[in-house]
């Protein structure tokens, strides 16, 4: 696929995952990257993006998660600490070209990856 995360799992709340997001192919050197978070029975929401020197979040994951990115790989991270049991979803990386970056508006990106599972137990 186009982009590939990675680092998804299962832990206790308070722990710590990263998740990763390579992008490959079409949507490799993409400008815009977002991370977006769909649980069971709930709609997708953006969780956090990133673009050449800004970043944003969505008001609950403030100041526990981080989007960084390295360039030379064309890869995002999501580091994401003290996890609760409501951070639970499937996690999905979306990227496009298109400037200026920023949003959370999931219709404004190209490229999607397939999903990794967060889970977060109490």
């Amino acid at each position: 696929g186009t982009l590939v995360e990675s680092g998804g799992g299962s832990v206790q709340a308070g722990g710590s995952l990263r998740l990763s997001c390579a992008a490959n192919r079409d949507a490799y050197g993409s400008s815009c990257f977002g991370w977006f978070r769909q649980a069971p029975g709930k709609e997708r929401e953006g969780v956090a993006n990133i673009g050449r020197g800004n970043t944003g979040y969505v008001y609950s994951v403030k100041g526990r998660f981080s989007i960084t990115r390295d360039n030379t790989k064309s890869t995002v991270y999501l580091q994401m600490n003290s996890l609760k049991p409501d951070d639970s979803a499937m996690y999905y990386c979306a990227a496009r070209f298109y400037e200026p970056c920023g949003g959370f508006d999931q219709f404004s990106y190209d490229y999607w990856g397939q999903g990794t599972q967060v889970t977060v137990s109490s």
